[in-house]
């Protein structure tokens, strides 16, 4: 009996094993927004921190990067790390965009602002943006802005908000992208380099793309954020492609949203925008212009004197 019984115990035993080796891992955690310590989040240094930025004694070209508007560029620098180099006017606001959006919770890549690189065959840029490409970090399939699974959530509420915001008119779903990073799946709009300028002048189709502007401190102080609220809804100012998508927003949508940005200080806005590689007196210029739309927020939000919980 006993004999019958250890050999049905390892029967077992080897059954379990080859259940766990053959079925499918478990899914990662999908994640967006973490509730952070905003006062704390250095906004210059950004989400990869001072111990990520990256060693510029040495850089190696790898290879040239297809696809988007703005030449781009695959380095090694002289720590060994993998960076996308991205050239061109996208490079300073995308780089304060990624900030804004980490100092309150979001996602994001790692990115720095570096004034000046020589890249071995290609030339020397001013004004260069750097994306690291950890190898720790695999980059998925992009995700939509109607199907996800943060639909109906209030981050993915901000996260559409933030987009009008900043008057980023680059808002297709290409531009959002998944990171398998260790046991969870970052979802992020990788691509904010059409930020802090203008939206277009109107919703006529094609030609609302006239008027727009990125990088552009004059012409975002003279944008607006909130157009009104409306039996509950807080309409956005927003004139561009995919405006079905800047619908819907409720006052407590607005609440929510306000009480992150509203932590953020002017020391912290303006480090994001220093980060970026901007005058002191544009780095001026943003910095009431993003307290501004903070205050436009919370007016919506019914509460001008909303304190972050």
């Amino acid at each position: 009996m006993k004999r019958n019984l250890s050999l049905r115990s390892a029967v077992l035993f080897i059954a379990l094993s080859l259940f766990a080796a053959i079925a499918p891992a478990q899914k990662e955690k999908a994640v967006m927004w973490d509730r952070v310590n905003i006062s704390d989040r250095d906004l210059f240094a950004g989400p990869g921190g001072d111990d990520m930025r990256p060693d510029l004694s040495k850089i190696e070209f790898l290879k040239e990067e297809k696809g988007g508007h703005n030449k781009k560029f695959r380095i090694k620098d002289g720590s060994g790390k993998t960076w996308v180099a991205k050239l061109g006017r996208e490079a300073q606001p995308e780089t304060a965009a990624v900030r804004l959006l980490w100092g309150i919770g979001y996602k994001t890549e790692i990115n720095y602002l570096v004034p000046s690189i020589t890249i071995p065959t290609k030339g020397t840029f001013k004004n260069v943006r750097l994306e690291a490409r950890p190898d720790s970090v695999e980059r998925l399939e992009e995700w939509k802005w109607r199907s996800n699974p943060f639909v109906g959530s209030k981050e993915l509420q901000g996260l559409k908000m933030m987009m009008v915001f900043m008057t980023n008119w680059d808002v297709l779903d290409l531009q959002n992208k998944v990171l398998d990073v260790g046991d969870e799946n970052h979802y992020i709009v990788s691509d904010l380099g059409s930020t802090f300028g203008h939206l277009g002048n109107n919703n006529f189709p094609t030609i609302y793309r006239l008027g727009r502007k990125v990088g552009n401190p004059k012409a975002y102080s003279k944008t607006t954020f909130i157009k009104g609220v409306k039996k509950g809804e807080v309409k956005l100012a927003y004139k561009g492609k995919n405006r079905g998508v800047f619908k819907g927003f409720t006052v407590d949508d607005a609440k929510w949203l306000a009480e992150l940005l509203v932590k953020l200080s002017d020391k912290q806005i303006a480090d994001a925008f220093r980060a970026a590689g901007y005058s002191p007196t544009d780095v001026s210029t943003y910095t009431s212009s993003v307290r501004k739309k903070i205050i436009e927020l919370q007016r919506a939000a019914g509460d001008e004197n909303i304190a972050g919980k």
